[in-house]
């Protein structure tokens, strides 16, 4: 162990350096990064129908490849999982990564290469550990392990060569062997399939384990972390592992959960660091514990391009480079990747809080917003005043979703929250009020729809009992790994589900 420990620290500081020159650097590193994927892919059949080998600049890459969606890809990728070679990116690929579908599938299988793998998924998680350890150079972190809560699709075939499961999955299967010095509990027992049995076994499997930090989606700990409380009889976390010092977590926004892991880990020393990960790539990295933005991660394989939210969904939108955006303007997130991904729609939001070097903030998905009557209702907004509203009035929220009251002869327009309490507010139409006060003020356009209730009432809020949204997830089949409960939709879906649960 003392020697593992030495070597990270020596790789993590020649790495520090390398970040450094996103500093200096960032345009002349994202050239370069698209160059070589185009030089890469000179020779497959999407580079030689994009012509790859004419292209020099980024003008020309944009200028002779088209924006594409999932379902723009899907043929070449049904092609892939059957065996084909060569065809966005050199070589066979082995591994898919299973995520939720599309309005035509769904399910998603998103290519992941073995470049993608080693040089942005793998590549990510050593960083945030040389980060953390640059911000906390006494950290005793090394001296413990990382708890594993691993995904919930284990690995599956397709076929002889080629497999698919969540992107967890599919890293645990990937991960150096070195890896099990550092990290609890054993793929066996990361993998299992049934959630409800996994939480169980981990919990036996590490409960005297030295734990020193985990990572994953907070909504998901969070039932782990309850649940080792009730097994335990323990107060708080840090009588079960007292060394326990930094949750690092991506997926969703982690300011609605924040307060309930201050219960759970009572201690000022406790560090929270958020990354951008997902199915297709490793994106951000929060570098600064005294900043809520994430550094972006400009070497990793991945080129940016941004799609100003005012154009998304027009035909032939206005696309800009890293060094054409703005700060404080939202973006939809288009890649170009080592896993052979090109010009891709990612579906995610963010904006600009820094340049140089440059800092993002995810602010939401292009397709989970609300928009029933000109509103355009971002997740950004909706967990903005979702946290004012807890500030003012003492409650505290487990999970939520919200949707359109469609307007009908007898009802105008409103807003559908269901909303499940860890603490309720003793003045539920002030909580309502605040809510609604708060939306008003981060959306201009939200305002003047309220404007004397002509087009939108105030919000309709329905309170679920504890453990709602666990049992429809459940239901569902979304549980663990990467599954999000969804915040926003500009349907009915998601809000009619809940209600007929809530109904019996």
């Amino acid at each position: 162990m003392p020697l593992i420990n030495s070597v990270i620290k020596w790789i993590n500081l020649k790495r520090i350096y390398q970040i450094q020159l996103y500093w200096e650097h960032p345009h002349e590193i994202q050239k370069e990064t698209l160059l070589g994927l185009i030089n890469n892919a000179r020779e497959t059949e999407w580079g030689k129908n994009h012509h790859f080998s004419e292209i020099s600049t980024v003008k020309d890459f944009q200028e002779g490849v088209p924006l594409q969606t999932y379902d723009d890809l899907k043929p070449y990728i049904n092609r892939l999982r059957e065996g084909e070679k060569d065809l966005f990116w050199p070589g066979d690929v082995k591994w898919f990564a299973k995520s939720s579908g599309t309005t035509s599938d769904k399910s998603k299988f998103i290519p992941v290469t073995r470049d993608a793998l080693e040089n942005c998924h793998l590549r990510g998680p050593k960083d945030v550990f040389a980060l953390y350890i640059k911000n906390f150079p006494e950290t005793k972190i090394l001296k413990g392990k990382t708890l594993t809560l691993g995904g919930s699709h284990r690995i599956n075939n397709f076929n002889n060569n080629s497999y698919y499961g969540d992107l967890s999955a599919i890293i645990i299967e990937n991960v150096p062997f070195w890896t099990d010095f550092i990290r609890t509990p054993s793929n066996e027992i990361a993998l299992i399939d049934e959630f409800e049995e996994k939480i169980e076994r981990i919990i036996d499997a590490t409960i005297d384990e030295n734990v020193t930090s985990f990572a994953g989606v907070p909504s998901w700990y969070l039932v782990l972390m309850k649940r080792v409380l009730e097994k335990t009889g323990k107060n708080n976390i840090l009588e079960v592992w007292p060394n326990m010092e930094v949750f690092t977590h991506g997926g969703v926004n982690f300011e609605p959960y924040r307060e309930q892991y201050k219960k759970l880990i009572p201690s000022d020393q406790m560090q929270y660091m958020e990354t951008y990960n997902a199915s297709e790539g490793f994106f951000g990295i929060q570098d600064n514990p005294h900043r809520n933005d994430m550094l972006l991660m400009l070497d990793y394989g991945v080129y940016y391009e941004f799609i100003p939210i005012k154009e998304f969904g027009k035909e032939n939108p206005e696309v800009l480079t890293l060094e054409e955006i703005e700060l404080n303007e939202n973006y939809a997130l288009v890649i170009s990747t080592n896993a052979g991904l090109w010009r891709y729609i990612i579906g995610d939001t963010v904006k600009f809080t820094c340049k140089y070097p440059y800092k993002i903030k995810i602010t939401g998905r292009t397709k989970h917003f609300i928009n029933a009557f000109g509103e355009e209702i971002i997740i950004d907004n909706a967990e903005k005043a979702m946290q004012i509203t807890c500030n003012h009035t003492g409650a505290i929220v487990n999970e939520y979703t919200a949707g359109p009251i469609f307007m009908g002869d007898n009802q105008k327009g409103a807003h559908q929250w269901i909303i499940e309490f860890e603490r309720k507010p003793q003045d539920f139409d002030y909580f309502i009020t605040v809510l609604d006060n708060s939306l008003k003020t981060l959306n201009s356009d939200y305002e003047a729809k309220r404007h004397k209730n002509l087009t939108l009432e105030k919000p309709h809020v329905v309170v679920a009992p504890t453990g709602t949204f666990y049992k429809w997830m459940k239901i569902r089949g979304k549980m663990g790994g990467q599954n999000k409960i969804p915040r926003l939709a500009n349907d009915r879906k998601y809000l009619d589900e809940l209600l007929k649960l809530l109904q019996g």
